[in-house]
């Protein structure tokens, strides 16, 4: 029995697919085209006058505000080295709470009386432009009618150039604002408790004796992963094309348990994808650093360097947009959805987190003995009380329907939010808390693998822990809670947020207990002690994974925000409303849009898959099914009517995985009108309880169809097709 024709067409066509040609030159000199696209600060010091770039420069790297009087000079030569590089048009790049990119393209052209046009481009421009505000989730700050917005721009991160066959486009990185100042975007929360986390850091440093103290900045490390699937199939998804996942699916006959994808040879055309993408990444400036299969069939990872969370979290935005363009110039579709298929791991998008400055470092490492390092244990101290008093915020920093499917599972770490610190260091606290102190610190070892020609491999002094959702991992702690479609901007900002309240703690008790005469490593120790004791019960070594830390976890008070709808309420607290008024991330206008944002943003979601998983059990899988019936009981009626005893058997299953599937989706489209009771969280919490049950009804009755329905007749791409033909 041949496939259904629409499958086997989309087969065929990749198997007639060529890859596609190389785009760039083979011979093309190694590292040359890093940054080639960028308006970096190397650039600036060739083209700036020197006082300009001195200036531009301290914003950049220390912070300092910057002097509007340099932006004509800036913008001037910011046009004039884009056009140099065939670049026509400019636009205000933005991240509004959609969690895509946004922007808006202008042309450099300005016509003149006599009939020509001149090429401009002036430093007002340049610092501000204005999109709609109306238009962007912003949670009833800006209502319908009320449309301005502005959009300023961000020294801090390069303006960069993207290239097209159709003409080159000069990006610039902005924040955007409401007329009345509120932030609509990830980009104006992050660069705010970005500097309330250096300036709370800076009085730590002071008080252990530093004098040329920098400016201290978070860093960001965020490992991608990500799904490939031939666009074929995926136009033969209506599923896939608009919510990014399956809804219905069986099970393939084999799926990840032999774990031969993990680590696995890189398929050629999967190579030649990521050659194309790395190389356009290096031009703008991305490092790109680790690929590699991931643990799922189809599944891949690419990880970059660390750099600063606000270039991190913008060249994120940009590694995802030149991640689905190259995708299709290779044939395939590149999904972020944080569960594309079910029965096999998701994608997250771990963030790796830790900060420092120029002249004192990453505060994150401990050096060879920890116990010594007061400066780092206080660092340290402070993220598990961070952690510990505001774990349901980091919950909620990484929210989203998608990620709701992930996390619990045996596959991403709970939604219990926890720290995982390893036998070193665990160690070291442990001893602080019983004797007020630490004397000693486990050391790496010796691995002998009993093989003579190979060296003796370095055992590090403590095992990793993939099940925690906050864990040390040697020089800085990976969140790896966070979704694959997330902008890591909300995870960083709360993460710098709950920093600045825990250093300003420590900075205000070490002050204090010195100021009353206490010599300040005794000060040290009896505060490490303290935050121990009272913020300890966050910190858990063990599996993540089992049940019984469920139990555990809510003896120790810690938060269990299983859902989203379960996470949302966290804005709106009496804690994270003085937190982030405190420490000027948010006001309470603010807070609230955003509670609203995620709650509206939730329903959208779960309503538009309610929508398509009727229309495509009705119009797909059920006639597919009621055909398979008919041809069924025809064989049936033949055999009957030629005197052949019949047997009904697979009729009769059929018949009721048809009935099944017509009571479930009568029950979905049912619960689907029940939702116009409720509104606001109730009706969010109404989509959790009884539409998304009522979906899995409907698909488990197609996916047990789709085991035993013709397979000509079975139109939509299988599991099994779209996770392993390359």
């Amino acid at each position: 029995m041949t496939a259904n024709p629409t499958r086997l067409g989309a087969i065929r066509e990749i198997e007639a697919n060529e890859a596609p040609a190389a785009f760039f030159d083979v011979a093309e000199e190694t590292g040359s085209v890093f940054g080639e696209n960028v308006f970096s600060l190397s650039v600036m010091q060739k083209r700036l006058p020197r006082s300009v770039y001195r200036s531009v420069a301290a914003t950049i790297q220390k912070g300092e505000r910057l002097d509007p009087a340099v932006a004509d000079i800036v913008a001037k030569e910011m046009k004039d080295w884009a056009m140099e590089k065939g670049v026509t048009h400019y636009a205000h790049v933005f991240y509004p709470l959609t969690g895509l990119t946004a922007e808006k393209h202008d042309s450099f052209m300005e016509p003149v009386g006599d009939g020509t046009a001149v090429w401009e481009f002036s430093g007002k421009t340049l610092v501000q432009g204005e999109p709609d505000a109306s238009s962007f989730p912003n949670g009833g700050i800006r209502a319908t009618f009320e449309a301005r917005g502005y959009t300023g721009w961000d020294v801090q991160s390069p303006a960069y150039i993207l290239e097209n066959p159709n003409g080159n486009t000069l990006c610039i990185p902005t924040i955007f604002v409401s007329m009345t100042g509120e932030a609509l975007d990830h980009k104006t929360p992050l660069l705010r408790s970005q500097a309330a986390m250096s300036q709370q850091a800076q009085r730590v440093l002071a008080l252990f004796g530093h004098k040329d103290i920098d400016n201290v900045v978070s860093y960001c490390g965020p490992e991608q992963e990500y799904f490939l699937v031939d666009t074929s199939f995926v136009n033969s998804r209506p599923d896939l094309l608009n919510t990014g996942r399956t809804l219905f699916g069986a099970r393939p006959p084999k799926g990840q348990e032999f774990d031969d994808h993990y680590f696995g040879a890189i398929p050629e055309r999967v190579l030649g994808f990521m050659h194309d993408t790395e190389r356009a990444l290096f031009k703008l400036g991305v490092p790109a650093k680790t690929r590699h299969n991931e643990v799922a069939p189809g599944q891949f990872e690419i990880a970059p360097v660390f750099e600063r969370a606000n270039l991190a979290s913008d060249h994120q935005q940009l590694l995802m947009s030149t991640f689905r363009s190259i995708a299709k110039q290779h044939g395939f579709e590149c999904l972020f959805h944080e569960k594309p298929f079910a029965g096999v791991n998701g994608s997250g998008k771990h963030v790796n987190f830790s900060f420092g400055n120029g002249n004192q470092g990453n505060f994150l490492s401990p050096g060879d003995n920890p116990h010594d390092n007061a400066q780092f244990l206080v660092f340290c101290a402070a993220i598990v009380r961070a952690v510990h008093l505001h774990g349901g915020l980091l919950r909620l920093s990484i929210a989203s329907a998608g990620n709701d499917h992930r996390l619990g599972a045996n596959e991403a770490p709970p939604a219990i939010i926890s720290i995982f610190l390893g036998d070193q260091l665990a160690d070291v606290f442990d001893q602080v808390a019983k004797a007020g102190g630490a004397t000693s610190s486990k050391q790496k070892g010796v691995l002998s693998v009993g093989v003579d020609t190979l060296p003796d491999l370095t055992k590090d002094a403590g095992d990793r822990n993939r099940t925690s959702p906050f864990a040390f991992t040697g020089n800085r702690f990976e969140f790896r809670a966070a979704g694959s479609n997330q902008t890591v901007a909300a995870p960083m900002t709360v993460i710098n947020t709950i920093m600045a309240e825990a250093l300003d703690f420590c900075a205000t008790e070490l002050e204090a207990a010195t100021a009353a005469g206490t010599e300040f490593n005794e000060a040290v120790q009896t505060l490490l002690k303290k935050i121990i004791e009272d913020h300890g019960a966050v910190i858990f070594n063990g599996n993540g994974y089992s049940e019984e830390w469920h139990a555990e976890a809510e003896q120790r008070g810690l938060k269990n925000l299983r859902t989203t709808v379960d996470a949302l309420p966290e804005y709106l607290t009496p804690e994270s409303r003085a937190l982030f008024s405190t420490y000027g991330v948010f006001d309470e206008a603010e807070l609230e849009s955003r509670f609203e944002v995620g709650v509206e943003q939730y329903v959208m979601t779960i309503n538009v898959e309610a929508n398509l998983t009727v229309e495509i059990a009705k119009t797909t899988i059920l006639p597919a099914a009621v055909r398979y019936q008919t041809e069924l009981a025809g064989n049936v009626a033949a055999l009957k009517a030629a005197g052949v005893e019949a047997d009904t058997t697979d009729l009769l299953a059929v018949t009721e995985l048809v009935t099944a599937l017509r009571t479930g989706l009568k029950e979905l489209t049912d619960a689907q009108a029940g939702a116009h009771e409720h509104e606001g969280i109730a009706e969010a919490a109404y989509h959790r309880d009884a539409v998304l049950p009522a979906m899995l009804k409907v698909r488990e009755a197609a996916d047990a169809l789709e085991d035993v329905v013709a397979d000509d007749l079975w139109s939509l791409p299988t599991y099994q097709e779209m996770l392993f033909i390359r």
